[in-house]
């Protein structure tokens, strides 16, 4: 499918230009993990205890994985624009009621709902498909997805410095700010591009069960989940692990926090370059192998008494670079085993991983008491990327038998 319109930007009679995109879902990626080094703080200002405080990750990542699922199929149904831009109200609304909210559970129940902003990752790249061809559609997810990864850099950082300087309501006050620009842009930029009604979303539901008895479809999964799952171990945790073990200020977690971003940028660039040349399945478990032998490398300095956040978060880069790699390649792989359900397979595979990853999530907050120091999460963190390289060797060794 060709182009099917000239973009020009600011006009909404014309499919979006791909700024508008990237900072679709690059509001996704900060309302994430913004308010991160804010945590302990915010465990104090709600008077209660970190692994509740931490569910604020673990929640929203669950209703985030649970709306991957029906937000592409509403917005095939509905368009593209409307789904967007009432995603982006509600989480406007939902951030206000975050900053209004009187007690952790009231927090809690608003955080969840702000979680609607991953209408912005997932129809931004449906919104890709709808205008490009499948080479090109690559490329332009590949500029979004680099977007991305400068975000979740970046974003800690700001969020600890803003912290320090007025509190951690600074942070959601930046979020609504952001999301009121957000809502004008989509509203100026982003023409219709959803050209066809798909089928109803009770029949694409019906369509999961051929995907599930795929084995190479769960074993792409798995492989993304659990590399990632080590990431979002590190969300619920680190924040912890840099304010309570380490004695660092909010700014400084801020700062090392985005060591994995870091790695996942220039992982996601060999991405891009290779893939092609050395195939998804290479891609994948090399990626798995750096990631785990990264923590492996970690775990051993402690033990033998380099107990430094600088060796903690340093090693951190190579779990984001591995996962640089592995991600789009797996994501790939998951979209290849039954091409005429790639749709299916994008918000099955995504809600897998996003699921797994706030189980995981909340389980790292959960662990981190007492004294155990960083052990609990660097060891969550080293189990998990040991299965995902188990997951993507048992994958290449299904496709040998039967090549699918």
């Amino acid at each position: 499918m060709a182009t099917i319109d000239p973009v020009r930007f600011l006009d909404r009679a014309t499919p979006p230009h791909i700024f508008t995109l990237i900072v679709l879902t690059g509001l996704g990626a900060l309302s994430m993990n913004i308010f991160l080094p804010s945590l302990p703080q915010m465990t104090e200002f709600f008077d209660t205890d970190y692994r509740l405080m931490q569910l604020s990750v673990a929640l929203y990542l669950a209703v985030n994985a649970g709306l991957q699922v029906v937000i592409g199929p509403i917005s095939d149904r509905f368009g593209r624009r409307p789904v967007l831009l009432t995603g982006i109200a509600v989480f406007l609304l939902a951030t206000l009621g975050c900053l209004m909210a009187p007690t952790i559970e009231v927090f809690l129940f608003f955080r969840m709902l702000q979680a609607v902003i991953v209408v912005g990752l997932v129809l931004g790249r449906a919104v890709v498909r709808d205008m490009y061809p499948a080479d090109q559609a690559a490329s332009q997810i590949g500029y979004v997805t680099m977007g991305m990864a400068v975000v979740p850099m970046i974003g800690p950082a700001i969020g600890g410095v803003l912290d320090q300087a007025f509190g951690w309501q600074a942070n959601f006050w930046l979020l609504f700010g952001l999301g009121v620009l957000v809502f004008m842009l989509t509203w100026r930029d982003l023409g219709e591009t959803a050209r066809t009604t798909s089928t109803s979303f009770a029949a694409q539901l019906r369509e999961y069960p051929e995907l599930l008895t795929s084995r190479r479809f769960w074993g792409y999964c798995a492989a993304a989940a659990f590399a990632s799952g080590a990431f979002f171990a590190y969300l619920g945790g680190a924040p912890y692990v840099g304010s309570e073990v380490f004695g660092l200020s909010p700014a400084l977690v801020g700062f090392y926090f985005g060591a994995p971003a870091l790695g996942y940028f220039f992982g996601n660039w060999i991405s891009g370059r290779y893939s092609v040349r050395l195939g998804i399945n290479a891609m994948i478990l090399w990626g798995t192998v750096i990631s785990a032998a990264g923590l492996i490398a970690s775990l051993l300095l402690f033990l033998i008494g380099l107990k430094t956040a600088l060796v903690f978060f340093g090693f951190m880069t190579f779990v984001g670079f591995g996962n640089g790699m592995v991600l789009p390649n797996a994501t790939s792989g998951m979209l290849s085993v039954r091409p005429h359900l790639a749709g299916t397979a994008s918000g099955l595979g995504g809600a897998i991983m996003i699921g797994g990853g706030a189980a995981l999530s909340a389980l790292a907050g959960a662990l981190l008491t007492g004294g155990n120091g960083a052990y609990p999460l660097i060891w969550i963190m080293l189990v998990t990327s040991l299965l995902a390289v188990a997951s993507i060797l048992y994958t290449i060794r299904r496709e040998r038998q039967v090549g699918g």
